[in-house]
């Protein structure tokens, strides 16, 4: 990796974290529940980019992949939303969550690939 690669991803980093606060803030402003609706659009949204980035554009997969949607999404994040639900008595929800966002993101993924494809 060049210096230049390693700054542009860098950037891309901060940026994604940036989109992750605004996506995860609107979504809790809009659902207004104890659920983590934020975060799970955020990791599922972020795996359908990278599904659709990988197949289209791979060459981009470093600076927009590594750099801008692994600042976005946050699998950190999402356990730590499961281990507050699963805390506060929620475990049903905790469980949820955590097996939710993972078949989820898988999915959006895998459906991403196949949008990427046919670009």
């Amino acid at each position: 990796m060049t210096p230049l690669l390693f700054l542009l991803a860098s950037v891309a980093g901060g940026i994604g974290a940036g989109l992750r606060y605004v996506v995860d803030a609107g979504v809790m402003t809009l659902t207004r529940g104890r659920f983590p609706w934020g975060i799970v659009v955020v990791n599922v949204t972020g795996a359908f980019a990278l599904g659709v980035l990988t197949a289209s554009i791979p060459d981009a997969v470093t600076i927009v992949g590594a750099g801008l949607l692994g600042g976005y999404t946050t699998f950190s994040t999402a356990m730590l939303d499961a281990l507050a639900l699963w805390r506060d008595g929620e475990r049903p929800a905790s469980i949820g969550h955590v097996i939710g966002t993972f078949a989820a993101s898988i999915l959006a993924a895998i459906g991403g690939l196949g949008v990427g494809m046919m670009l």
